[in-house]
């Protein structure tokens, strides 16, 4: 395995030293042009340079960018599928929009993409979960009365979906800074730990629905969820599922041109896929404690 990550390291060290290049080949046409553009050879020179080195540049982008994306389809996806039980990992795709608008509090976008799919099976809990980046449509004035399009990120983070053990009759959403988007009459509710009540805000079509699910010791699992969790947090619970949302303006998988291809970064992704354990055990779903009595 560490020699398949050295091929990889190899090869994004080959296509950013064609990145640099261009780079510096650039840097020396915009000099050149600048510093003679008088004389007309020397000039003209500077020009072609400044050509090459946006051309060299974009060849070194289109490596790396292939590099990555071969790394993820094939060593990320083998990875993943032998530490997750029945583990599938798709870096191109992600949950549609019904998925992500289904958790009932995230603003349907103008813009939508969702990447880095991840799902499997976790202590016996089938689970779903993506990148997501949604940003919304504006339309503004300049300084010179120019009427302008722009496109701004308001979500920028990871939706998961998790099997939850009882089909609830009635919806529920704990939030922070979120409030309920999906259409149904909720109730605010205050429960009876004011620490919880400070942290999030809980909105349910049923108030004892809320009182049912959000034990103290599943309020304490949440508390503990978020402080783990640094970013803007919202849970929902309806029909068999538990959805997660995370808005903290992170990419779970991204690889940057400063981070090495090496064992390190492998070990970010495992721990990654741990926090997704602890995250199951400290929701207790798989305890059975919501299932159905008999």
């Amino acid at each position: 395995m560490e020699k398949d990550l050295l091929y990889y390291q190899g090869k994004k060290q080959r296509s950013e030293l064609v990145t640099g290049i261009g780079i510096l080949l650039l840097i020396l046409g915009i000099l050149t042009t600048v510093n003679f553009e008088q004389a007309t050879f020397l000039g003209m020179a500077g020009r072609v340079l400044i050509g090459i080195g946006i051309v060299t540049i974009l060849v070194g982008i289109v490596m790396y960018n292939r590099l990555i994306g071969y790394f993820k389809k094939s060593y990320l996806k083998e990875y993943f599928s032998s530490i997750i039980e029945n583990g599938e990992y798709r870096p191109k795709r992600g949950l549609n929009a019904s998925e992500v608008y289904a958790c009932g509090f995230i603003k349907r976008a103008d813009r939508f993409k969702s990447y880095d799919y991840l799902g499997g099976k976790i202590d016996g809990i089938d689970f779903r979960s993506s990148d997501v980046h949604l940003q919304e449509r504006q339309v503004y004035t300049d300084s010179k009365g120019r009427r302008k399009t722009r496109y701004v990120t308001y979500f920028k983070g990871r939706v998961f979906e998790f099997d939850f053990h009882k089909k609830l009759e009635h919806r529920l959403q704990v939030l922070e800074r979120y409030r309920p988007l999906d259409g149904h009459k909720y109730k605010k509710v205050e429960l009876e730990s004011i620490d919880f009540n400070k942290k999030f805000k809980t909105y349910a079509t049923d108030p004892h629905t809320a009182f049912y699910v959000l034990t103290p010791h599943f309020m304490e699992a949440l508390m503990k969820v978020e402080k783990n969790h640094p970013g803007r947090i919202g849970f929902s619970f309806f029909d068999e599922k538990l959805r997660f949302a995370i808005n903290n303006n992170k990419s779970s998988f991204a690889i940057y041109p400063i981070v090495k291809i090496d064992e390190k970064l492998i070990d970010t992704f495992k721990a990654d896929i741990e926090g997704i354990y602890e995250l199951v055990d400290d929701l207790k779903l798989n305890k059975d404690i919501f299932k159905e009595e008999a």
